[in-house]
């Protein structure tokens, strides 16, 4: 039930890091505060398709 996501930063767009959820668990996006390298700061990264 494991599924391999995408996380993007909110502010610049770029795609940083790959993860995993559990989809019956969590059915919403996912979102976690990463460090982005572009905008040198800690920001919110989403769950893309």
């Amino acid at each position: 039930m494991r599924v391999q996501v995408t996380l993007a930063c909110t502010e610049s767009g770029d795609r940083n890091y790959i993860t995993t959820k559990n989809k019956r668990k969590n059915t919403e996006r996912l979102e976690l505060k990463k460090f982005c390298p572009r905008c040198n700061t800690q920001t919110l990264h989403r769950e893309t398709k």
